[in-house]
């Protein structure tokens, strides 16, 4: 007898689709890190001229090439896109179910 295949529906984020305790984290990172990565190849810069503009050493370039994320701070990720000359605007506003009234926009 065939079985069927069993899929389960995505939550939105892989990370706690697989159970990781950091799972929000690690997708964050992951989200930033794509962009740079994008952003980088659209330069079709070397490895060579990717440190000296991020400034990070070479094997730190070959971390975030292969998608090694989770050996970046989300800060040093988003210093990535600074120097890449993106704009980066954070909104903060609260959870689904409480006080929409205070939202806050800052420019980075």
């Amino acid at each position: 007898m065939i079985e069927k295949p069993v899929f389960e529906e995505s939550s939105g984020n892989v990370f706690a689709d697989l159970g990781l305790e950091n799972a929000d984290e690690l997708f964050i990172r992951g989200k930033i890190g794509i962009q740079v990565i994008r952003l980088v190849k659209q330069r079709n810069l070397k490895e060579k001229e990717i440190s000296e503009l991020l400034e990070i050493s070479l094997s730190e370039v070959s971390d975030l090439m292969k998608g090694e994320f989770q050996k970046f701070t989300e800060g040093k990720l988003l210093n990535f896109l600074k120097r890449l000359d993106m704009e980066i605007t954070l909104y903060l506003r609260p959870c689904k179910g409480a006080n929409q009234e205070t939202e806050t926009m800052i420019a980075l």
